[in-house]
């Protein structure tokens, strides 16, 4: 097996793993699953909606990943922009006073970093 190959089988694993957990946790806010709403304390809800599309973005991304599709560049774009836009308007909130976690600020900058990552491993990984 080539060592693109194999690089690519882990980082689709690694990008479906995070994606799954993205998806759980954004999902049981959304949907309230098991009173999860109550726990999750001052939540902002255009960031849990945000991470859900981009749960469902990084879990196709995975599979482009594995399957070494051209677009999954594109799929992981289109997720670290929706994530910059939920950031900015994340700050906008913040700076008007609007309720929020502290650790929201830093769960969007590990997923932003993280998406810029994904993004470069599979530039490398899929260029021609």
């Amino acid at each position: 097996m080539k060592k693109n190959k194999i690089i690519s089988i882990i980082a689709a694993i690694i990008l479906t793993a995070f994606g799954l957990l993205t998806l759980y946790l954004s999902s049981s806010i959304l949907f309230d699953w098991f009173g999860v709403r109550a726990k999750q304390g001052n939540y902002v809800l255009f960031i849990v909606g945000t991470n859900f599309l981009c749960s469902i973005l990084y879990l196709t991304a995975a599979y482009g990943l594995y399957k070494s599709k051209e677009w999954t560049f594109k799929l992981l774009l289109t997720a670290l922009i929706l994530l910059s836009i939920g950031f900015i308007g994340l700050l906008v909130h913040i700076s008007m006073g609007g309720l929020y976690e502290t650790k929201t600020v830093g769960a969007m900058i590990f997923r932003i970093v993280l998406t810029i990552g994904f993004i470069r491993i599979t530039k490398k990984l899929l260029k021609k």
